[in-house]
């Protein structure tokens, strides 16, 4: 199995929802299925069927996370040393050549990307052409309403 790069923050956050899927989750499920039990003719118990589905799914997650954790190269940020290149984990900060309008992004794993908090996947088109490029290079994305260029003005390892 390859290995899959994640911020140590994304990490951080899947350990935590695998801590209380172990922990919380699957105890309540557990004693919610004990319950349903406790009632009596199981054939036509809505609670029962209700609980074990919650179960399946909380299991499936817990066996999802556990993969993901096993297969994680977790990166630290404030640790690179990339000589001002751009590099999984680093945000930049770019200005759109046509509006003039500057954005932030931070490059990340795909398990934590969110455009609402500006985090963009490593495999996506805007991050895959801005790697290895520098504050003053001047780039080309391919979007999906055409190609957009953006001057590179800062990079930060944060």
């Amino acid at each position: 199995m390859s290995s899959v790069p994640i911020t140590k923050y994304g990490a951080e956050l899947l350990k935590e929802e695998l801590a209380r899927l172990k922990t919380k989750d699957r105890p309540a499920v557990i004693n919610a299925i004990s319950e349903a039990r406790a009632q009596g003719d199981l054939s036509e118990n809505a609670e029962y069927d209700a609980a074990k589905e919650r179960q399946s799914f909380i299991e499936g997650r817990i066996a999802d996370l556990e993969g993901k954790l096993s297969a994680a190269q977790i990166i630290d940020p404030v640790l690179l040393d990339a000589d001002g290149r751009i590099v999984f984990g680093s945000t930049v900060r770019l200005e759109d050549m046509d509006s003039g309008d500057e954005v932030t992004y931070q490059i990340v794993g795909v398990d934590e990307a969110d455009l609402k908090e500006k985090k963009v996947s490593i495999t996506s088109p805007i991050a895959r052409a801005l790697i290895g490029k520098s504050a003053g290079d001047v780039v080309e994305v391919q979007a999906p309403a055409g190609v957009r260029e953006y001057e590179v003005l800062e990079v930060r390892y944060i």
